[in-house]
């Protein structure tokens, strides 16, 4: 059945590095997983399966290399709000897509800019050295 799914390059499931497990179980409902180190093992085979890469917190590096061994690629789906990190121009001679998540930490980033805020604001942080010193 995943044979049948589409192909997505991600550098590992987990650990330091690697997409978040619960976001694994999601994406494999939709794709063929494939990590980065069984990619490099078998590059001529697996290359032709990959038709999107998923990059998480910047991972996998796409450079020209990893470009030209895709021969099927479509899209490289980026899992935050910037690009800054991707060769747009490059990417885009390949034919190759690019998408983001824009919206995806807008209201987490709002609500951590009001609690910084308030905190600030009522002294928060050097109230609660005062009352608990050591903490």
């Amino acid at each position: 059945m995943a044979e049948d799914l589409p192909g997505v390059l991600i550098l590992d499931i987990g650990g330091t590095h690697g997409v978040l497990e619960n976001l694994a179980v999601l994406l494999k409902k939709h794709f063929h997983l494939i990590i980065m180190k069984e990619f490099l093992e078998n590059k001529k085979e697996m290359g032709k399966k990959i038709q999107s890469i998923f990059v998480f917190e910047g991972r996998p590096t796409i450079d020209r290399e990893l470009l030209e061994s895709l021969p099927n690629l479509k899209v490289i789906a980026n899992s935050g709000v910037g690009v800054d990190h991707l060769d747009l121009k490059m990417i885009s001679n390949f034919g190759v897509k690019v998408t983001n998540t824009p919206q995806a930490v807008a209201d987490p980033t709002a609500d951590m800019g009001m609690a910084l805020m308030l905190a600030s604001a009522r002294r928060l942080v050097e109230g609660n050295v005062l009352h608990f010193p050591g903490s």
